[in-house]
C-alpha cells in the first residue's frame, strides 16, 4: 500500500494560499503600469508631448471624417466629392503656418501685441457689417469672401480678447476682489464685442465669446459673486434674444417639447441626429458607409459631424473623441498649473476651457441634451476660420508647455532636438519678472 511523504504534505498545508490566486499577475501589472505612468507623467516634457499628442489626432481625426460626412454632399453640388475636403485640407495648411506662429512667438511679445490684435478685431467685425464688404450667408453677415474662400473674423476675435483679457487681468490681479477693476476694462469691451456679434447675427460666436470673458474672469480670480451675477445676467440676455426671433424661438420650443414640434420643420435636424447615433450602436455601421449624410442630416460635415462620428464608427468612436477632449482638459490646465508666467498661465487656462466647453456644447446639442448653438466642434468639424483659429491656439498651449520651468531647464541643457531646429524654434528662457509698469502702479491706487 502506497503511503505519501508526511514531509510532502506537511508542507502543501502549511504553505499560505496564493493572495490573489489567477489574478495576482494581472495585478501585479497594472501595478507597475501605474508606477511606469507616473513616473512618465513627471518627466519635464511629458506636457509637450501630451499636448502635441492630442492636436495632432484631432487634426487628423477630423480631416478623416471631414471627407467621409461631406461626400456626399460634395458630388451633389459639384460633381467631385472631394471638394470640402480639399478646402478643408487648405486650411489646415495654413492652420499649421498659424500654429508654427504661435509655437515660436515668445510669450512676452506675444503679450505686448494683443491690445492691437483685439483693436484690429473690432475693426473688422464693424467692416464685416458694411454690405459690399461683408457676405451674408444663412441670414448672418459674418464673413469676408477672399475668392472661394471665406473668413470669419469673429474667430480671430476671440484669440485677441482671450490674449488682452488676460494680460488686463495679470496687471489687476492684486485688486481682482474689487469689483470695478475686475470689471473694467474688460467687460465693456466684451459687452462691445458682443453688440457687433449681435447686429450680425452670429448668436453661436456671442454664446463663445461670452464664454470667453466668464472664464478668463474665473482663473483671474474675480469673486464669485460678481460671476454670479454675470452668470445671472448672461442667462436674461440669452432668453431675451432668444425671443427676439422667430428661427430662435422655435429652436427653444423644438429642445423644450420635441414631442409637440414637427419632426420636419425646426426639430428636423435635431431628431436625424439622434437617429445617427442609435443607427450606430456599440461599433458603428463602417467608415463613410453612413446613411444620414444622404441628405438625411443637413450640416453633416459641420455642426453635425458627431453624429456621423457615432454612426459610422459608434459609441467605440465616440467615447474616443470624448477621451481626446477630456485629455485636452488635463493636459491645458497642468501646463497652467505648472507655468510660472502668470500671463501664460491664465491665457492657457482660458484657451483649454473654451475649448473644451466649445466641444461640450458642441456634442451636447448633438445628443439632444442642449438647443442648438451653431458651434463647432474643434478640429473636427468642417470650417476653415476655425480650424485656423484653433490650430493658432494649440500652438500656443504647446509654446505654454515648451515654457514650463522643468521644460526649460531640460531643453536648455539638453537641445531641443531636429525638429525643433527645422522649425528654427528659439529656446524657451525662464520666466522673469518684469518691473512694475505704470498701469500696475496707477491699480494700487
Amino acid at each position: 500500500m502506497a503511503t505519501r511523504s508526511p514531509g510532502r504534505s506537511s508542507a502543501r498545508r502549511s504553505a499560505p494560499p496564493e493572495p490573489d490566486g489567477r489574478f495576482g499577475p494581472a495585478r501585479v501589472a497594472v501595478g507597475r503600469g501605474a508606477k511606469a505612468l507616473e513616473a512618465w507623467l513627471r518627466r519635464p516634457l511629458t506636457s509637450l508631448h501630451l499636448i502635441l499628442g492630442v492636436w495632432g489626432l484631432l487634426t487628423l481625426f477630423g480631416l478623416v471624417m471631414v471627407l467621409s460626412a461631406s461626400s456626399v454632399e460634395s458630388f451633389s453640388a459639384g460633381g467631385s466629392s472631394y471638394s470640402v475636403f480639399v478646402r478643408q485640407l487648405a486650411f489646415c495648411a495654413g492652420g499649421l503656418v498659424l500654429f508654427w506662429i504661435g509655437l515660436r512667438v515668445r510669450p512676452a511679445r506675444m503679450r505686448a501685441v494683443a491690445p492691437w490684435l483685439l483693436l484690429l478685431g473690432v475693426l473688422a467685425l464693424v467692416a464685416v457689417l458694411i454690405p459690399g464688404l461683408g457676405v451674408a450667408r444663412n441670414g448672418s453677415r459674418a464673413w469676408f469672401a477672399i475668392g472661394s474662400f471665406s473668413v470669419q473674423p469673429s474667430e480671430a476675435v476671440k484669440v485677441a480678447l482671450t490674449l488682452w483679457g488676460a494680460h488686463v487681468l495679470v496687471a489687476r490681479r492684486k485688486v481682482m476682489h474689487r469689483w470695478k477693476h475686475a470689471l473694467n476694462p474688460l467687460v465693456p469691451v466684451t459687452l462691445l464685442v458682443l453688440a457687433l456679434l449681435v447686429l450680425e447675427p452670429d448668436m453661436g460666436m456671442a454664446v463663445s465669446v461670452g464664454i470667453v470673458m466668464i472664464v478668463l474672469l474665473y482663473f483671474g480670480g474675480a469673486p464669485m459673486k460678481l460671476l454670479a451675477t454675470i452668470g445671472v445676467g448672461a442667462a436674461a440676455g440669452a432668453v431675451v434674444l432668444g425671443l427676439t426671433a422667430g428661427y430662435r424661438v422655435s429652436r427653444i420650443t423644438a429642445f423644450l417639447s420635441p414631442e409637440a414640434t414637427d419632426p420636419l420643420g425646426p426639430a428636423y435636424q435635431a431628431t436625424q441626429a439622434l437617429y445617427s447615433l442609435a443607427d450606430g450602436g456599440l461599433f458603428g455601421v463602417g467608415l463613410g458607409q453612413g446613411r444620414a449624410k444622404w441628405d438625411y442630416l443637413p450640416n453633416a460635415h459641420n455642426d453635425f459631424i458627431f453624429a456621423i462620428i457615432g454612426e459610422e464608427l459608434g459609441m467605440i468612436g465616440a467615447f474616443a473623441v470624448l477621451a481626446l477632449f477630456a485629455t485636452l482638459a488635463y493636459t491645458g490646465l497642468r501646463i497652467a498649473r505648472r507655468s510660472s508666467d502668470p500671463w501664460l498661465r491664465l491665457v492657457a487656462a482660458t484657451t483649454t476651457a473654451t475649448l473644451v466647453i466649445q466641444a461640450a456644447i458642441n456634442i451636447g446639442y448633438v445628443v439632444g441634451l442642449l438647443p442648438v448653438t451653431g458651434l463647432q466642434l474643434p478640429l473636427i468639424s468642417s470650417g476653415g476660420t476655425s480650424m485656423v483659429v484653433t490650430m493658432f491656439l494649440f500652438g500656443i498651449l504647446t509654446n505654454a508647455a515648451r515654457h514650463e520651468p522643468e521644460a526649460v531647464a531640460a531643453l536648455r541643457a539638453n537641445g531641443q532636438g531636429r525638429i525643433a531646429t527645422i522649425l528654427r524654434l528659439p529656446l524657451p528662457e525662464p520666466y522673469r519678472a518684469p518691473a512694475h509698469t505704470p498701469t500696475q502702479r496707477t491699480v494700487r491706487r
